[in-house]
C-alpha cells in the first residue's frame, strides 16, 4: 500500500515490449508530430499574414490551430522519449503538469469549436447582423472566454484529483497521465470529489454538444432554402470542414470516455487514446485546407 505523499513519480502504459517495434512507433510519432507542426504552423502563419483572412471565421481557425498544437505537444513528445530510450516513468510534478495542460487545451478545444459554430450560423442565417454581433472585440472576448474557462475547468480537476490519497501504486493504465486512470489508483470512496466535479463537466459538454447540434439544424435548413446553387456550394464549403472536425473531435472522444466495457481492454484503450488525443490535431488542418480555397491561397502565396 502507499499513498500520494509517498508517490515521487508514476509509470506510464507502454506501446510495446520489443526494442524494434519501440523504435517504430517513435518513427511514427515523430512523422504525425511534424505534420502536425507543419501543417498547424502554417495556417497560423497564413492567416496571420494575410490580410484577407483577418475575419472572425479565421480568427477562431487561427485559435483552433494554437490550440491543437498546444494539445499534440503535452502528450507525443513525452511518449517518443519513452519509446526512444525505452522507459515508462513520469515524474509526479511532470505527471500533475502533463494533466492540467491536456485538460486545458482539450476543453479550451471544444469550447472553441462551439463558438466556431455559433459564427458559422450568424454568418449563414444571420448575415445582416454579422458585423453587430462577431465585432473584433466580441471576437476577441469570446476567444478569451474559451480559453479562460478551459484553464478554469483544467485547475480545478487538477486541483482535486492530486489531492486524492493513492493507495493502489503508481502505474497508470495509459500512455500520458489522464484523471480516469489516476483516479483508479485512488483509495477507497475518495474519488467521487472529482468523479462529481466530472459528471457537472460532462453535463457543460453536453449543452455544448446541444448548441453545436442545434446551431447545424438551423444552418442546413437555411443553405437548403438558398436559391442559387454557387451560394449553396460556397456555404457547404465553409461549413463542411468544422462538421468534420467537430465529428472527429466528439466521436473519437465518447468513444474513449463512453465505450462498453466489454471491448475495454489495455491494447485498445491505447489505440483510442491515440485516435482521440493524437489524430485531431494532426489532421485538422488537412481537413480545412482541402475545401477552403482561400486557405490553400494564402498557404500557397506563402510558401
Amino acid at each position: 500500500m502507499s499513498n500520494s505523499s509517498s508517490i515521487t513519480g508514476f509509470l506510464l502504459l507502454a506501446f510495446t515490449d520489443t526494442r524494434e517495434l519501440q523504435l517504430l512507433l517513435f518513427g511514427l510519432f515523430l512523422g504525425i508530430y511534424l505534420a502536425a507542426l507543419l501543417g498547424n504552423g502554417l495556417i497560423i502563419t497564413a492567416i496571420a499574414c494575410d490580410h484577407r483572412l483577418h475575419t472572425p471565421m479565421y480568427f477562431f481557425l487561427l485559435n483552433l490551430s494554437v490550440l491543437d498544437l498546444s494539445s499534440i505537444s503535452t502528450t507525443v513528445p513525452k511518449a517518443m522519449a519513452n519509446s526512444l530510450w525505452d522507459t515508462r516513468a513520469i515524474s509526479y510534478s511532470g505527471c500533475a503538469a502533463q494533466l492540467f495542460l491536456f485538460v486545458f487545451f482539450f476543453g479550451a478545444e471544444f469550447y472553441l469549436l462551439t463558438l466556431m459554430s455559433y459564427d458559422r450560423y450568424v454568418a449563414i442565417c444571420q448575415p445582416l447582423h454579422y458585423g453587430t454581433l462577431l465585432g473584433s472585440r466580441a471576437c476577441v472576448h469570446m476567444a478569451a472566454a474559451a480559453w479562460g474557462t478551459g484553464f478554469l475547468n483544467a485547475v480545478l480537476h487538477t486541483a482535486n484529483t492530486f489531492s486524492i490519497p493513492l493507495c493502489h501504486g503508481n502505474a497508470l493504465d495509459q500512455f500520458f497521465c489522464e484523471i480516469p486512470q489516476i483516479l483508479k489508483l485512488s483509495c477507497s470512496h475518495s474519488y467521487l470529489r472529482e468523479g462529481g466535479l466530472l459528471i457537472f463537466s460532462t453535463f457543460v459538454f453536453l449543452g455544448c454538444f446541444v448548441f453545436i447540434v442545434v446551431s447545424y439544424v438551423q444552418i442546413f435548413r437555411a443553405v437548403l432554402r438558398m436559391p442559387s446553387e454557387q451560394g449553396r456550394h460556397k456555404a457547404f464549403s465553409t461549413c463542411l470542414p468544422h462538421l468534420a472536425v467537430v465529428s472527429l473531435f466528439i466521436s473519437t472522444g465518447m468513444f474513449a470516455y463512453l465505450k462498453p466495457p466489454s471491448i475495454s481492454s489495455p491494447s485498445v484503450d491505447l489505440v483510442v487514446s491515440v485516435l482521440y488525443s493524437v489524430v485531431p490535431p494532426a489532421v485538422n488542418p488537412l481537413i480545412y485546407s482541402m475545401r477552403n480555397q482561400e486557405i490553400k491561397a494564402a498557404v500557397w502565396k506563402l510558401m
